[in-house]
């Protein structure tokens, strides 16, 4: 083959993207052949629609079959191709001088024609470097399909994973406008139910004023009527001796009840899930037998006076019982069941004496029976609150961040008081006196 000839024919099968012969040659559709892991690097970072390297035009197609003709013919070309480190040193047999031009597959060693004729390498098989060195280039080459498989799925993953983060801030952007919706409606909400509430509180407060004025002016005529009944009893005794004996019915009156103003607990929405994140572990109801104590006589009836001092103290006892934590800073939210018992005290204080049950150092909530009528009341200062009396369990809230102490009514979930003060002490301990069944 002349030179000219020879040119041509190593150019035909160069590739035009690495200059060198091909590898795993693909022809696309407009004609041209280029190295398929050339191809795909050139299609990996170039912008869609995908085209010919060297002419162009745009293809369709991504994946094509090895043209098997030029692929033999280019490793053909390898092959024959003069080895351009023949000379070098280290491919000089140092026995003999001549070329290394075999390898030894059981060594694993380069050898000259004559070595591989020894008796150290006879039985060896061996075979032209040129050949053998195409059959690995062919091995890598099937791995490296695969792998560039692997490549592509992972470029496919990595194209999902963009659009699934663009995706998510998009959502995010939604759900954070939903949420302000939802806040925004729960806002409206609770003002509506804020204004019922304040308007059913001013409803109720007219009725049972009217009701107390109505009251007050029955008390005020039966006033003047018991007046009047003993003016004329005064006369009666001042008569005659036979006018005393012929008095055979003396007047009575029925006596007035008076009235109990009594509001209604309205539930307030969402209080209850709020103050249940703040909740801790409640010692006033588990492990209490070791902290308890009866409450004495005197301190008892000094407490809630009314019906329950009367009674024989043989047969109503009071304990107080109190948590083993203090609590020194932070939100802190518990409930204790005060049962269907008209008389108990509730509430914190900073240590135990007869004044902190009496809520000189604390917070506390009374629960009394006087004149069969159950009264609530706090401290701090004295007052008393005309609520329906909580069944069940009562909710505690201490905060000292916003120097806050509240009591509510978790059956109706409804505020039954709070205290607001900028000298909450510290330490505070939870507290509960309770009588006997």
């Amino acid at each position: 083959m002349d030179s000219h000839a020879l040119q041509d024919f190593q150019s035909a099968i160069t590739c035009s993207i690495c200059m060198n012969y091909f590898l795993e040659p693909v022809t696309i559709d407009c004609g041209h052949t280029l190295c398929q892991p050339c191809l795909y690097f050139c299609w990996d970072e170039a912008q869609t629609p995908r085209c010919c390297p060297q002419c162009r035009e745009i293809v369709e197609k991504t994946d094509y079959r090895t043209n098997t003709v030029v692929k033999k013919l280019t490793s053909l070309a390898r092959q024959a191709r003069p080895r351009s480190d023949s000379n070098s040193g280290e491919q000089l047999c140092r026995t003999n001088g001549e070329t290394k031009g075999l390898f030894c597959e059981v060594d694993k060693s380069l050898l000259s024609a004559p070595c591989s004729e020894s008796p150290e390498h006879a039985v060896h098989s061996y075979s032209p470097v040129a050949c053998m060195a195409e059959e690995n280039r062919e091995k890598i080459l099937k791995k490296m399909d695969p792998l560039w498989q692997k490549t592509q799925e992972m470029q496919d993953n990595l194209n999902k994973e963009i659009r699934k983060s663009e995706s998510f801030v998009d959502y995010v952007v939604l759900r954070r406008n939903m949420i302000k919706v939802q806040y925004q409606m729960m806002h409206r909400f609770l003002l509506e139910e804020e204004r019922f509430q304040l308007k059913t509180l001013e409803r109720e407060a007219q009725e049972i004023l009217q009701q107390l004025r109505d009251s007050a002016i029955r008390m005020a005529q039966h006033r003047e009527k018991l007046k009047e009944m003993y003016r004329e009893l005064t006369e009666l005794c001042h008569k005659s001796d036979m006018e005393l004996l012929q008095v055979t019915k003396l007047l009575e009156m029925q006596k007035l009840q008076p009235v109990n103003p009594e509001l209604s607990s309205l539930h307030i929405t969402g209080i209850l899930d709020m103050l249940n994140k703040f909740r801790v572990h409640n010692g006033l109801i588990q492990g209490w037998a070791n902290r308890y104590m009866s409450l004495p006589d005197e301190v008892r009836n000094r407490i809630f006076g009314g019906d329950g001092a009367t009674e024989n103290p043989q047969t109503l006892e009071s304990y107080v019982i109190w948590d083993v934590e203090a609590f020194k800073s932070g939100k802190h939210y518990w409930e204790v069941d005060v049962g269907n018992t008209s008389n108990w005290i509730l509430g914190v204080c900073k240590d135990f004496t007869s004044d902190s049950f009496e809520g000189k150092k604390g917070f506390v909530l009374f629960s009394s029976k006087k004149n069969n009528h159950c009264i609530l009341s706090t401290n701090s200062p004295s007052l008393i609150h005309y609520l329906q009396r909580p069944a069940g369990r009562v909710g505690v809230f201490l905060d000292y961040e916003n120097e806050t102490m509240s009591f509510y009514d978790v059956c109706r979930g409804s505020l039954i008081y709070s205290f607001f003060s900028s000298s909450i002490i510290s330490p505070l301990t939870p507290f509960f006196v309770f009588g006997s069944p």
